[in-house]
């Protein structure tokens, strides 16, 4: 199976630092797949700024092998197997997640670090803008909208208990351990140019909402651009990507990561001009809006928002810090994270300002 233009586009040459042994990865995947023609040609996925994505591409079939990022790391942001594992589980009740085929513990690894193979998915996947090629006007994007977050809300309402993921973690307490988890990995990651954001932190913890609205598999990293669409219908999702830091816990901790990524009308500048997936697209709705359609779906109670709302974005923050540490260290040369110290003082700012907005 050789790769399209188009699909080559999707993939760069592995960038220096973050090679792989293609004789190893080779034997690694014959002898645990068969059917396989030739020797590999590994190339690199340009997006995800975490773990390592390579499509090793064979004459007649395409794997995808995911591993940890070279250099420090923190031990729960890059777990392969737990990855591997919440995937596995949950392809029989809930379709859209890749197939996994098998992977390795650090301890088992001849790669140096765990990893997992997964089948390549085909589709279209987006990115910033929709092309205009998909004729796309404000009906279509308003369904691809409903699409996208109906998905999430469906993952929500997984009985994960039933699918074999209840020692996938403790649900209880998961909003407490959260935030005074991120607030601690930011002390760990600051750097000297960046802001402390103490005060960010301490009324994350200051403010945490009574109890739980509910437990469910939480994603951890949904978004447009982490997707896979179904080529004949670009409304179905066909494979929701990047499991890394899926678990239990409440819901709305889940939207909140999601739509700490979703940018709209009225949002400051440098929100708009960092966001990476077409939520301000024709027909796309507002986060007031989506909040409104997920209440009703699910019967959750959203007054309190904010407070979610805050918390994912002051979580991307951290993430996007964690990268900058490894950047600023000389642990990765990749240079598209030479900005992120910038962009963690952005995403700090602009919790201020909706702790501000914030009638909690």
């Amino acid at each position: 199976m050789t790769m399209t233009d188009e699909e080559l586009n999707k993939t760069v040459k592995v960038r220096e630092g973050e090679e792989l042994d293609v004789r190893l990865v080779d034997n690694l995947i014959k002898e645990r797949i068969g059917g396989l023609e030739g020797t590999p040609m590994i190339r690199q996925f340009a997006s995800g700024h975490s773990n390592l994505t390579y499509s090793v591409q064979y004459a007649n079939k395409n794997f995808v092998l995911r591993r940890p990022p070279f250099g420090t790391r923190p031990k729960s942001g890059h777990s392969m197997i737990r990855e591997y594992s919440v995937m596995n589980a949950l392809k029989p009740t809930f379709p859209a997640v890749p197939e996994t085929y098998f992977h390795l513990a650090e301890e088992d690894s001849p790669l140096g670090a765990e990893f997992y193979v997964m089948e390549q998915v085909d589709g279209r996947k987006l990115e910033r803008d929709i092309p205009e090629s998909w004729g796309f006007g404000a009906e279509e994007g308003h369904k691809l909208c409903l699409s996208f977050f109906h998905k999430l809300i469906d993952l929500h309402q997984v009985d994960y208990k039933a699918a074999g993921l209840g020692d996938f973690g403790k649900p209880e307490g998961y909003v407490e351990r959260q935030v005074l988890g991120w607030n601690r990995r930011f002390e760990k990651a600051v750097t000297d140019d960046v802001e402390s954001f103490e005060d960010v932190r301490q009324w994350l913890e200051h403010h945490m909402p009574p109890g739980e609205v509910g437990h469910a598999v939480l994603h951890g990293d949904y978004r447009l651009d982490n997707v896979i669409l179904c080529e004949e219908n670009p409304f179905e999702i066909k494979a929701i990507l990047d499991w890394e830091i899926s678990a239990l816990g409440d819901p709305l901790m889940d939207l909140g990561n999601t739509l700490a990524y979703w940018s709209q009308k009225g949002d400051p500048d440098d929100m708009i001009a960092m966001c990476m997936q077409p939520c301000m697209a024709p027909g796309m709705l507002t986060r007031e809006e989506i909040c409104d359609i997920y209440a009703k779906e699910t019967g959750y109670d959203l007054s309190k928002f904010d407070y979610y709302l805050v918390y994912g974005v002051f979580r991307l923050a951290v993430i996007i810090q964690q990268i900058y540490y490894r950047y600023y260290h000389g642990q990765t040369k990749n240079k598209a994270f030479a900005m992120f110290g910038k962009r963690t003082n952005q995403l700090g700012q602009y919790a201020r300002l909706l702790i501000e907005k914030s009638d909690i």
